[in-house]
Parts: structure tokens; C-alpha cells; sequence
């Protein structure tokens, strides 16, 4: 059994995100001790936090009282597709979360957290997504959440021209909205990161300069726009600090953009008279944005079928892979005992042993090719009887 559960922007706003977030975190700690679960994999992003699990049995005991959804099987698999197509984002199309999916599976390969199923199942969805991405449109434009974010400051200053910018963050995230302020003919861009290295990075990029981040408040007494987009579990900017650093005279006109999860901000802060957004006003944004795209949605979703149709067969497959893998190495241990005592009976070949290897080779992969294209074919259509027959026939009892 495939499990998705999840908690996105679709169904909850940024307080519940990072509510249900806590739970999904203690689920997938829980999920690492279990026995019954056999492969688990984790995709956090700033609008979503998402399980993938193998489960031998139900889990209802695992998501019972849990304000979350939960997708088992083709409807898990067909949602993956989607995510990493772009059709589940905030924005649509946005390229950012097909990188977040390379990432979750790469962090799990590292951890030893996955195994044949989910490999297969995310190798897939990276597949897909890059389908979706070279065969149709829908990602044209520039449009990212952090332009969004940029469209949501210009919104208030009406032109960034001559304003000084500071970005929190010098994560992807950060990144996204750097590269939007790319060509706004800023006074000056300021980036502040735990890692001071990393703020250099982006920074020299950006042609602006880093700051250490003990240094924060100092910048944000003259910024003119903040756009934070950290992964700290904790709030970095409180009220009393935003009081603290900013003049009373200057908080009408700050505009503050928070795209953390769970967010950098102190909502508090609005009571200062400073302009805060976060995550949910993205939404406007994103809606306003995407209607050129949202003509190949259609074309992107017969791609996500196609492929999920494909995806189904391989995992079926999976399931004979074991036997399918005794009988060869049962058949090469055949082949290889008798060609040796081939080579004894024919002495010197004078360097044509790789001929007769080679013949051995042909004769046994043709004998079971049609062997194994029935057992694949037998695990499509669920022919558990076929499949015991064979195992008891190259079963050697």
C-alpha cells in the first residue's frame, strides 16, 4: 500500500499549514520506527508538507484525529505527478517544487528511507515533470513566488526603483525572489543569512552586499521592503524587535513579505502599522498570473494519465522482480558450472573462450525471455496463479 498524506494550500491557509505540519512531523517520526512501514519519504515546502509512505497494512491507527488529506495508492500516485508537474502549486507551473522533489528524494536515498517502490514511484514523477515542463507551456513566463512576492511589495511602493531591499534567507527561496529583483534598479539589496557564507554567495550575484545576521535590525531600520524566507522553526523577527528597529514614522511604509513555513514574522507586527503579507496573499497574485498557462493544463494532464498508466505497470512488475531475479541467478549458475565444464572438454580455444561464454549467454536469455514477459504480464492482470505456478516450478523443490 502507497500513502500520501498531506497538508497544502488548497484546503488550508498558512496557520493550519504549519498546524497540520507539527502533526505530520510527529506521523513521520513515528513512521521511522514502525515495522509495517517498509519505505517513507518527506517533502516540506512554504506551502505544503507531504508523507509518502509503504505501508504492509492500513494505518489507521498512525492518521486517526489528523486534519489532513490522505490519498492511498493510484489516487497517491496520480497526485505526485501532478505535484511534480506543477498543476498542484500555488503558482502554476512553477518549476520550484520539481527541484524540492529531486531534493526529498535524494535526502531519502541518503537516509536509506527508501527502497524499490518509491525509487521507482519518484524516479517517475521527476520523469513526468520534466515532460510536462519540455512539452508544453505550462511553466512559460517568469512567473515564481518569488516575482510574486516582488509583485505584492510593488503593489504598495507602486515601483521599487531607488528602495533598499533586505532578503532574509539565502535558501532557494530567497534566491527566487533575488533573482526577481534582479532588473528593479534597486538603491541597494541587503541579504542576511545564518550562514554568512551563503549571504556572500547570493549576494555577489545580486551586486549587493551580505550581512551577518546578528546584524538584522540594524538593516531593517532603513529597509524599505523585507521578504524573509528562512527554514528557522521559530519566529526571527517578534514584534518587540520590529518595534525596536524600525521609527515610528518610517513602519507605514515597510512592507514585510513572509514566505516562511512556519513563518519568520510575528503577525503582531501589522498592529505597528507595517504592511505584512505572507504565504495566503500570494493566492491573488498567482490567480491573477497564470491564465496563459492555464491552457495546457489539459495537455499536461493527459501526459500525468499516460505515465501514470505506465508507472502502475512498473510497480506491478515489482512485485515479480524477486523471483524473476532467482530464476537468473539460478539459470547463470547453471550456465556457468556447465561452460566451464565445457572449456575442460574443448582444452585450448586459443582466447575464443568469450565465443562459447557468449553463445551460453544468448541461449539462456532467449529461453527466458517469453518466461519473464509472462510473469510481468501476469503481475499486471493480478494472476497470483500463474505467479505460484512459477514459483513452484523454478522453485527446485
Amino acid at each position: 500500500m502507497i500513502l500520501n498524506i498531506r497538508v497544502d494550500h488548497h484546503t488550508a491557509d498558512i496557520a493550519q499549514i504549519e498546524w497540520t505540519t507539527r502533526k505530520l512531523e510527529d506521523i513521520f517520526e513515528k513512521c521511522q520506527s514502525d515495522d509495517d512501514i517498509q519505505e517513507h519519504l518527506y517533502i516540506k515546502t512554504c506551502n505544503r508538507s507531504e508523507i509518502y509512505l509503504v505501508a504492509g497494512k492500513p494505518q489507521e491507527d498512525l492518521l486517526s484525529g489528523g486534519d489532513f488529506i490522505v490519498d492511498q495508492d493510484e489516487e497517491a500516485l496520480r497526485h505526485l505527478l501532478r505535484l511534480a508537474s506543477g498543476l498542484e502549486s500555488m503558482i502554476l507551473g512553477e518549476d520550484q517544487i520539481l527541484g524540492q522533489i529531486k531534493d526529498a528524494r535524494k535526502k531519502a536515498i541518503r537516509e536509506c528511507s527508501i527502497g524499490p517502490v518509491l525509487r521507482t514511484v519518484f524516479t517517475k514523477a521527476i520523469h513526468v515533470g520534466q515532460l510536462a515542463r519540455n512539452n508544453t507551456r505550462i511553466n512559460q513566463g517568469t512567473i515564481s513566488i518569488g516575482s510574486a512576492a516582488v509583485e505584492l511589495a510593488e503593489s504598495v511602493h507602486g515601483d521599487l526603483k531607488c528602495k533598499k531591499v533586505l532578503i532574509i534567507g539565502a535558501g532557494k527561496m530567497g534566491t527566487l525572489v533575488a533573482k526577481a529583483l534582479v532588473e528593479k534598479k534597486l538603491k541597494a539589496i541587503v541579504v542576511a543569512n545564518r550562514t554568512y557564507g551563503s549571504a556572500v554567495k547570493l549576494a555577489g550575484e545580486l551586486k549587493g552586499y551580505a550581512i551577518h545576521f546578528d546584524k538584522l535590525h540594524e538593516a531593517m531600520a532603513d529597509a524599505d521592503v523585507v521578504i524573509s524566507a528562512t527554514g528557522a522553526p521559530h519566529q526571527i523577527l517578534t514584534y518587540d524587535q520590529v518595534k525596536e528597529s524600525v521609527l515610528p514614522e518610517n513602519r507605514g511604509s515597510l512592507v514585510m513579505v513572509d514566505l516562511a513555513n512556519p513563518r519568520d514574522i510575528d503577525e503582531k507586527v501589522k498592529d505597528l502599522g507595517v504592511k505584512l503579507f505572507n504565504i495566503d496573499d500570494l493566492r491573488d497574485i498567482a490567480d491573477n498570473s497564470v491564465k496563459m498557462r492555464q491552457l495546457e493544463v489539459s495537455n499536461v494532464e493527459k501526459i500525468v494519465e499516460d505515465e501514470l498508466k505506465l508507472l502502475l505497470k512498473s510497480l506491478k512488475h515489482l512485485e515479480v522482480e524477486p523471483l524473476i531475479s532467482n530464476i537468473r541467478i539460478c539459470a547463470e549458475e547453471v550456465r556457468l558450472a556447465e561452460t566451464r565444464k565445457a572449456f575442460k572438454m574443448l582444452g585450448d580455444l586459443n582466447g575464443k573462450e568469450k565465443i562459447v561464454d557468449d553463445l551460453t549467454q544468448v541461449v539462456i536469455d532467449r529461453i527466458f525471455f517469453d518466461v519473464v514477459k509472462n510473469l510481468r504480464k501476469a503481475a499486471e492482470q493480478d494472476d497470483d496463479e500463474t505467479i505460484r505456478a512459477a514459483e513452484k516450478i523454478f522453485s527446485g523443490e
